[in-house]
């Protein structure tokens, strides 16, 4: 028995959108979700799982998860696997991956993930991912996907979402909802047209939000994706060379190029910060910070360090908050592992939300917000016993302060305990009590259509 006048009694939170693939194989338990309230992730996003998946979910089984973790298989992930970094899939390639996706389901994926804005998913097009939505149709699949653009081909990258969802009959998770770079602030409300216009119209979509307006990714992404093409060496040596630099350039400014151009046009120099970098003196940098040309200094970043990543602010506030206050938008983290430079949505997503948005913006009732962060999740990847609170559910409990819950985790100290997070169970096990965890791994690899 445990005392919760002035609490709030909640479902456990579901966060729809995270990259905590390896967090089981981390040396030590990592409670950094269950101090959110947290107590399960999709993890799989953007393109990208662990696979062959069986094989995943069998070690991650064996290495244990702290909190509960359910799979998405990547698209990225089976494209590698059939033709790396090619733009071309080889002949049969394409039924290699179908064929894939299907021993993934089978092993216990709830869906597949696409990040179309990354190589080798960029070069795919949209009959291909339609034949793994049938695929997917299948297994009662849900189809996550970080569009082909979030900038200025977000209209025609939404479109080609909800076809692929309205040709394949599945549900569809639109990934981190955002209208980012200044030439698209203001297009929520296009966004949410659609979504809404989609729905009505027999699609059964929803979407995702992190309630920041900076998100974070590999430099390599700011480029077009031809860049890539060919693997991390063919990239090098195109940046190594004038010429070829320079085309990159125009393509990357290309105003004919909605989709598939990089992240360059939504970037100001101002605004990005170098979050990794195998040079130190570089990382914490802004890129204007560099100095001289910044396309070309962009191009230095990446050829001293390809996998270098950054934390990019392009969203406005009134577009956050518009896409929040969305009753088709859930909260979800992004977030990746909780070790080395991060930003702050790894620590602090769901308190962030509660308390600077809910408590002190009212953006919406704590009881939506609530249904935000459990019910819409669960119910849109057919976790039918979590996410709410009665007789049969599984007793995944998060009990917190309104009051008192928040992050102050800052993008330059973003590893911050949150506040107000008081009790969490998983399925009836206390794994944070009075804000402190409990230790060990109580969490569960959950599979789809099993117990």
């Amino acid at each position: 028995m445990i005392d919760v006048a002035g609490l709030a009694v909640a479902p456990g939170f579901v966060d729809p959108h995270s990259h905590s693939d390896e967090v089981p194989f981390l040396d030590e338990a990592q409670p950094f979700k269950l101090y959110q309230g947290v107590t399960t992730e999709i993890a799989g996003n953007c393109g990208y799982s662990g696979g062959p998946l069986s094989d995943y979910l069998d070690a991650a089984e064996a290495a244990g998860t702290t909190n509960n973790l359910a799979l998405l298989v990547g698209h990225n992930t089976l494209r590698e696997a059939v033709a790396g970094q090619d733009r071309n899939l080889p002949e049969g390639g394409l039924d290699r991956m179908l064929d894939l996706a299907g021993q993934a389901f089978a092993a216990g994926a709830f869906g597949f993930s696409s990040g179309l804005e990354y190589v080798p998913g960029a070069f795919a097009g949209i009959d291909e991912l339609i034949a793994l939505g049938y695929v997917a149709r299948r297994w009662n699949g849900t189809y996550a996907t970080h569009m082909r653009s979030e900038s200025e081909g977000l209209a025609d990258a939404l479109d080609e979402a909800i076809t692929v969802a309205r040709s394949a009959g599945i549900r569809l998770q639109i990934s981190h909802c955002k209208s980012s770079g200044r030439a698209v602030h203001g297009s929520s409300v296009m966004l949410l047209g659609k979504l809404t216009r989609a729905r009505r119209g027999g699609v059964d979509v929803r979407g995702d939000q992190y309630p920041y307006q900076a998100f974070c990714t590999s430099f390599t992404a700011v480029l077009p994706p031809e860049a890539s093409e060919g693997g991390q060496d063919a990239l090098l040596a195109r940046l190594r060379e004038p010429a070829t630099r320079a085309a990159l350039r125009r393509a990357a400014e290309d105003p004919s190029r909605g989709t598939g151009s990089g992240f360059w046009r939504e970037l100001h120099p101002d605004d990005v910060t170098i979050l990794v970098h195998r040079d130190p003196a570089i990382a914490g940098r802004t890129l204007a910070g560099l100095g001289g040309d910044p396309w070309d200094a962009l191009c230095d970043l990446i050829m001293g360090d390809p996998d270098a990543e950054g934390v990019f602010h392009t969203m406005h506030e009134d577009d956050v908050a518009q896409i929040m206050a969305d009753p088709l938008v859930s909260i979800g983290s992004d977030s990746g592992p909780p070790i080395g430079p991060n930003h702050p949505r790894t620590f602090g997503t769901f308190p962030r939300f509660l308390g600077t948005h809910v408590r002190e913006g009212a953006v919406v009732p704590l009881r939506e917000a609530i249904r935000k962060m459990t019910s819409a999740t669960a119910a849109q990847f057919a976790l039918a016993d979590r996410g709410w609170l009665a007789a049969g559910a599984i007793a995944d409990i998060t009990v917190f302060d309104p009051g008192t819950i928040g992050h102050a985790g800052t993008y330059e100290k973003p590893d911050v305990r949150p506040t107000g997070v008081r009790y969490v169970f998983l399925a009836g096990c206390p794994v944070i009590e009075d804000g402190e965890f409990t230790g060990g791994r109580h969490g569960r690899i959950l599979r789809h259509n099993r117990p």
